[in-house]
Formats: structure tokens, sequence, C-alpha cells
């Protein structure tokens, strides 16, 4: 198979038939495939030079993960000559609870290229099914996994610089150098650069989030939401309107100091209390990895769990069951840590110039048939 340049539309587009296994196909993508498939093998040796220990986690959870914006895939375990013991399993959205487990039992570097799925998910960013890179460190806190990933970023770049001549990322016009020094913004200091208020003063109460106070400041800037939207729903749709394109240009971005309230796994900043230890890494305006210095209260773990699933209520979507075997591992005692979770896929559409998710996948999971 030779080395055939991307054409200017990427693979758009499957032909019709939605087979892309034809020469024509796999062609227009193999430059970027190639370039995948080195990206693993530097990534791979990237954590084993660093004495990681690379971990293989089963798909197939009790809990697929509880963040209220995911819907997972459900299937059915039928165990055998035991009809009794049949159960409703997920294939999960992230390898994290079971990655901790790990942490647990007390290995305190592992990595994971693994697959994860996330159903009703379909876009030029998105796709049901891709590959996500996780790593957790015992001991250390998340200005270092952050730091980690961009020794990884820049350790990718220059290796893929040797195959396609990438100089920058680039995206929707949009141009950003991973080799250069990155920005630390804090969500605060974000809101207030490009919303210009205070988004910790919609917080007094950290776990009860003033809507009313969120919701004025979202109407002077013409955002339009529903009535009895929550304040995480309306500070979503100010943050993907006016924040998120805004962030990675020209360098990465480190978004740090997240609102308690969306703390997810992430614990308490200790130095205000209003804040969560969560970050996020953007680059033109694409969110490329989402990590925490980790929760390790299986109390406060669990009441948050429960009201994620009150908030899946109130938005009318499917909720899923608590991994109890976490909190119990939780329980028994995980190390103070910190990890990252990175969308692989969308980390080689920047390193190849692709325009869609599906260009750098060898085997994109395919539409419906009408």
């Amino acid at each position: 198979m030779n080395d055939t340049p991307l054409s200017s539309e990427g693979s758009a587009i499957l032909n019709n038939k939605n087979e892309w296994w034809r020469r024509e196909e796999l062609n227009a993508r193999f430059p970027a495939l190639k370039v995948r498939s080195e990206m693993f093998i530097v990534t791979r040796n990237f954590f084993n030079n660093r004495s990681f220990f690379e971990v293989d986690t089963p798909c197939l959870q009790v809990s697929p993960g509880m963040e209220p914006n995911l819907t997972a895939f459900s299937t059915e375990l039928f165990e055998p000559f035991n009809e009794e013991m049949t159960r409703r399993l997920f294939l999960h959205t992230s390898p994290e609870f079971s990655m901790k487990k790990i942490l647990c039992g007390g290995v305190e570097k592992i990595f994971q290229l693994a697959r994860v799925w996330r159903n009703g998910e379909r876009s030029r960013l998105h796709h049901p099914e891709f590959t996500m890179l996780e790593w957790y460190r015992a001991g250390v806190s998340w200005r270092e996994i952050a730091n980690e990933c961009e020794e990884l970023f820049k350790e990718l770049v220059l290796r893929v610089s040797k195959l396609n001549g990438l100089e920058c990322f680039e995206w929707n016009g949009l141009k950003c150098d991973p080799l250069d020094e990155w920005e630390y913004l804090s969500v605060a200091e974000a809101f207030k650069k490009f919303c210009s208020f205070d988004i910790l003063k919609t917080t007094p109460d950290p776990l009860r989030p003033d809507k009313d106070l969120l919701s004025i400041e979202a109407k002077k800037l013409g955002i339009r939401f529903q009535d009895g939207e929550e304040w995480d729903e309306i500070f979503y749709r100010l943050f993907l309107k006016e924040i998120e394109p805004q962030l990675g240009i020209g360098v990465p971005t480190v978004l740090y100091d997240w609102p308690l309230f969306l703390a997810a796994l992430a614990r308490q900043n200790p130095l205000d209390k209003r804040l969560s230890e969560r970050f996020e890494i953007f680059v033109c305006g694409i969110e490329l990895a989402n990590g925490f210095g980790e929760l390790t209260d299986a109390f406060e773990q669990r009441q948050r769990f429960e009201r994620e699933i009150q908030q899946k209520k109130k938005m009318n979507r499917i909720s899923y069951p608590i991994d109890e075997d976490f909190l119990n591992a939780l329980e028994a005692g995980m190390p103070e840590a910190s990890g990252i979770a990175l969308g692989f896929d969308r980390l080689v559409m920047l390193c190849t110039n692709s325009k869609r998710i599906e260009d750098v996948l060898w085997a994109p999971v395919v539409k419906g048939m009408p």
C-alpha cells in the first residue's frame, strides 16, 4: 500500500456504502494511520522509560461512569450453568474505576491505552468507540501530571515532525505550538477574561451554586437557556460558547481550579473550599484531556455519585448503578494520587492535520444504513 496523500476532505467521507475497507478509502487515510501507529509506540516507550506498568482492565463494568452528560452501551452477561446469575453490564466510558482499584492494590504508576464507548456521540470530534490514554501516579500532585502531559506532547510532536514535517497544531484556522511554554489559567480567570464576571460569586455555597445569579450573567451575554435548567447546565452553555473556543490558541492551555460542584472524581482544593483539583487541557479550542488530584474519601465519593444520579433524573437521562466495589476499594485505602484521561484519537488528529476523527481510525464504527 502506498503513501497516498490525504485528500482535501480527508476520508470524509466514507463512501455511501460505508465500505471503509476499500483500497481507495484506506489509501486516503493511510498517512495518518501510519502516524497513529508510531504515536502508540512513542507513547508506550514514554511510560515504559518512566517505570510505569501498562495495565489492561475489563471493558464490561457494573457502572460505566457516572458523569451526567454521558450515555453508555448496555449488554447482558450470561453465566454458564447458572441462569440466575445473568446481569446487566455496561461498556465503560473510561477505565478509571478499575485503574483506581489497582492503585488501591498498591501499584503506584500505571497507564492504559483503553478502548472506551459512549453512546449517542458522533461528530468531527466524537465517535461512539474511541481510544483513551489514562495514567495515574500515587504520591504526586495534579501539576506533576500536567507537566508529564506536556513532556509527552513534546516527545510525540518531535517524533511526528520527522514523519510529516509537523511544526505546530492546526484546527479550524487556529494554530498552537505545543513546544512553547504552556499557559496555566484558572476557571475563575477564564470567566473574568472572556465573560467579564466572577463565576465564584455564583457559588456562595459550593455544593449548591446559585443558578439565579448565574442566569443574570448569562442573559447579559445573550446566552439562551430554558427555564428550569440547573446551574451546571447554564455554566456549560456559557463555557462552550464564550470560553472553550478561546483556549489553547498559540500554546496549549491548562484550565485548572474548577468549581467544586463540577469536581467529578477530583478532591477539594485544600486552599480554597469552593474549588476542586480538576484540570483540563485545550489545544485550538479542543478539549484533549481531563485530569484530577484524585478524591480518596469513599463517603464523599458516594455522596457525589448519589448527587449525579439525581442530576440525571432531573435531566431525564439514564442513570447507572454505583460501583460498590470501587467504593469498597477507596474505603480500604487509596493512596494520595493524581491522574488524567486523554483523548488519543483527537491528539492523532492534531498531529496529522486531519479534519475528522474518522480520518485517523483504522476501522470506524459505520453509520446505520437507511
